[in-house]
Protein backbone atom coordinates (compact mmCIF):
# COMPACT_ATOMS: atom_id res chain seq x y z
CA UNK A 1 0.00 0.00 0.00
CA UNK A 2 1.39 3.40 -1.04
CA UNK A 3 1.12 6.13 1.31
CA UNK A 4 0.05 9.79 0.10
CA UNK A 5 2.69 11.97 -0.10
CA UNK A 6 0.20 15.02 0.96
CA UNK A 7 -3.07 14.81 3.07
CA UNK A 8 -6.30 13.88 1.51
CA UNK A 9 -8.39 17.03 0.75
CA UNK A 10 -11.86 17.23 2.30
CA UNK A 11 -13.34 20.35 1.50
CA UNK A 12 -16.80 19.76 1.35
CA UNK A 13 -18.80 22.27 2.77
CA UNK A 14 -19.22 26.03 0.55
CA UNK A 15 -17.72 28.62 2.87
CA UNK A 16 -14.56 30.83 3.72
CA UNK A 17 -11.11 29.11 4.16
CA UNK A 18 -7.28 29.93 4.49
CA UNK A 19 -5.23 28.07 2.28
CA UNK A 20 -0.96 28.19 2.54
CA UNK A 21 1.06 26.54 0.78
CA UNK A 22 5.12 26.39 1.08
CA UNK A 23 8.17 25.78 -1.58
CA UNK A 24 9.74 22.46 -1.65
CA UNK A 25 12.94 22.77 0.89
CA UNK A 26 11.79 26.25 1.85
CA UNK A 27 13.70 27.38 -1.23
CA UNK A 28 12.87 30.83 -2.36
CA UNK A 29 11.64 30.02 -5.92
CA UNK A 30 9.31 33.34 -6.27
CA UNK A 31 12.34 35.54 -6.68
CA UNK A 32 13.23 37.61 -8.42
CA UNK A 33 10.10 39.68 -7.91
CA UNK A 34 8.87 39.50 -11.68
CA UNK A 35 8.28 35.49 -10.66
CA UNK A 36 5.75 36.78 -7.76
CA UNK A 37 4.06 39.15 -10.32
CA UNK A 38 3.35 36.11 -12.31
CA UNK A 39 2.14 33.86 -9.51
CA UNK A 40 0.15 36.57 -8.01
CA UNK A 41 -1.50 36.91 -12.29
CA UNK A 42 -2.02 32.88 -12.22
CA UNK A 43 -3.50 33.15 -8.12
CA UNK A 44 -5.98 35.56 -9.20
CA UNK A 45 -6.97 33.96 -12.32
CA UNK A 46 -7.20 30.87 -10.71
CA UNK A 47 -9.21 32.09 -8.36
CA UNK A 48 -11.61 33.45 -11.04
CA UNK A 49 -11.64 30.54 -12.91
CA UNK A 50 -12.54 28.52 -10.18
CA UNK A 51 -15.73 30.89 -8.50
CA UNK A 52 -13.61 31.69 -5.49
CA UNK A 53 -13.65 35.41 -4.35
CA UNK A 54 -10.16 36.30 -2.21
CA UNK A 55 -10.36 38.52 0.67
CA UNK A 56 -6.90 38.72 1.74
CA UNK A 57 -3.46 36.99 0.00
CA UNK A 58 0.26 37.52 0.91
CA UNK A 59 2.58 36.22 -2.04
CA UNK A 60 6.21 35.70 -0.46
CA UNK A 61 9.43 33.81 -2.08
CA UNK A 62 9.10 30.75 -0.79
CA UNK A 63 4.94 30.62 0.58
CA UNK A 64 1.95 32.05 0.26
CA UNK A 65 -1.48 32.37 1.98
CA UNK A 66 -5.02 33.42 0.80
CA UNK A 67 -8.62 33.62 2.45
CA UNK A 68 -11.04 33.18 0.21
CA UNK A 69 -14.67 32.15 -0.41
CA UNK A 70 -15.88 29.28 -1.89
CA UNK A 71 -18.39 29.38 -4.88
CA UNK A 72 -20.61 26.80 -5.00
CA UNK A 73 -18.16 23.93 -5.79
CA UNK A 74 -15.61 24.28 -2.71
CA UNK A 75 -13.73 21.19 -4.46
CA UNK A 76 -13.01 23.41 -7.07
CA UNK A 77 -9.79 24.73 -3.98
CA UNK A 78 -7.69 21.05 -4.81
CA UNK A 79 -8.27 21.54 -8.96
CA UNK A 80 -7.50 25.89 -8.63
CA UNK A 81 -4.43 24.78 -6.63
CA UNK A 82 -3.59 21.60 -8.42
CA UNK A 83 -3.18 24.04 -11.47
CA UNK A 84 -1.57 26.24 -10.25
CA UNK A 85 1.21 24.85 -8.76
CA UNK A 86 1.54 22.54 -12.24
CA UNK A 87 1.67 26.35 -13.90
CA UNK A 88 3.85 27.85 -11.37
CA UNK A 89 6.27 25.10 -11.32
CA UNK A 90 6.06 24.19 -15.11
CA UNK A 91 7.32 27.90 -15.50
CA UNK A 92 9.56 28.43 -12.54
CA UNK A 93 11.77 25.19 -13.67
CA UNK A 94 12.00 26.48 -17.36
CA UNK A 95 13.30 30.03 -16.44
CA UNK A 96 15.82 28.08 -14.30
CA UNK A 97 16.72 25.13 -16.79
CA UNK A 98 15.77 22.53 -14.06
CA UNK A 99 13.10 21.24 -15.82
CA UNK A 100 11.38 18.19 -13.63
CA UNK A 101 12.07 19.82 -10.60
CA UNK A 102 9.96 19.96 -7.60
CA UNK A 103 8.96 23.59 -7.09
CA UNK A 104 5.65 23.52 -4.18
CA UNK A 105 5.87 20.82 -1.04
CA UNK A 106 2.31 21.00 -0.38
CA UNK A 107 -0.59 23.24 0.77
CA UNK A 108 -3.12 23.06 4.14
CA UNK A 109 -6.49 24.84 4.04
CA UNK A 110 -8.81 25.00 7.09
CA UNK A 111 -12.44 26.02 7.04
CA UNK A 112 -13.19 29.36 8.71
CA UNK A 113 -16.17 28.26 10.86
CA UNK A 114 -16.08 31.30 13.55
CA UNK A 115 -16.18 34.76 12.45
CA UNK A 116 -13.61 35.91 15.32
CA UNK A 117 -11.03 32.94 13.16
CA UNK A 118 -11.69 34.39 10.12
CA UNK A 119 -11.34 38.24 10.99
CA UNK A 120 -7.73 36.86 12.70
CA UNK A 121 -6.89 35.53 9.69
CA UNK A 122 -7.51 38.35 7.72
CA UNK A 123 -5.62 40.00 9.72
CA UNK A 124 -2.85 37.75 9.84
CA UNK A 125 -2.46 37.54 5.80
CA UNK A 126 -2.76 41.26 5.57
CA UNK A 127 -0.09 41.41 7.67
CA UNK A 128 2.25 38.77 6.90
CA UNK A 129 4.89 40.58 4.78
CA UNK A 130 5.61 42.55 7.77
CA UNK A 131 5.63 39.26 10.15
CA UNK A 132 8.56 38.18 7.89
CA UNK A 133 10.21 40.97 7.95
CA UNK A 134 10.10 41.66 4.02
CA UNK A 135 7.99 45.19 4.51
CA UNK A 136 7.90 47.43 7.62
CA UNK A 137 4.42 48.29 6.31
CA UNK A 138 2.57 45.36 4.55
CA UNK A 139 0.27 48.08 2.34
CA UNK A 140 3.60 48.71 0.94
CA UNK A 141 4.61 45.05 -0.07
CA UNK A 142 3.06 45.03 -3.73
CA UNK A 143 2.12 40.75 -3.64
CA UNK A 144 -0.43 41.28 -0.42
CA UNK A 145 -3.81 42.52 -0.13
CA UNK A 146 -2.84 45.07 2.59
CA UNK A 147 -3.12 48.27 -0.20
CA UNK A 148 -6.40 46.63 -1.76
CA UNK A 149 -7.87 46.01 1.80
CA UNK A 150 -7.10 49.68 2.91
CA UNK A 151 -8.65 51.19 -0.16
CA UNK A 152 -12.00 49.35 -0.49
CA UNK A 153 -13.02 48.60 3.05
CA UNK A 154 -14.96 51.05 5.48
CA UNK A 155 -12.29 52.18 8.59
CA UNK A 156 -15.03 50.12 10.67
CA UNK A 157 -13.97 47.06 8.85
CA UNK A 158 -10.38 47.86 8.73
CA UNK A 159 -10.81 48.74 12.64
CA UNK A 160 -12.43 45.65 13.69
CA UNK A 161 -9.71 43.38 11.61
CA UNK A 162 -6.56 44.82 12.79
CA UNK A 163 -8.23 44.26 16.57
CA UNK A 164 -7.89 40.77 15.96
CA UNK A 165 -5.11 39.38 18.07
CA UNK A 166 -2.95 36.98 15.88
CA UNK A 167 -0.51 35.37 18.59
CA UNK A 168 -2.93 32.29 18.86
CA UNK A 169 -3.02 31.46 15.37
CA UNK A 170 -1.89 27.42 14.43
CA UNK A 171 -0.94 28.84 11.05
CA UNK A 172 2.01 26.73 9.27
CA UNK A 173 4.34 29.75 8.57
CA UNK A 174 7.98 28.84 9.52
CA UNK A 175 9.26 29.63 6.18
Amino acid sequence: MAWPHAPARWVIAPGLYMVTAGTYGKAHFLNPPARRDFFQERLFAGARESGWELQAWAILSNHYHFVGQSGDNPDALRVMINKLHMTTAKHFNLWDDQPGSRVWYQYWDTQLTFPRSYLARLNYVHNNPSKHGVAANAADYPWCSAAWFAENATAAVRATVASFSTEALNVPDDF
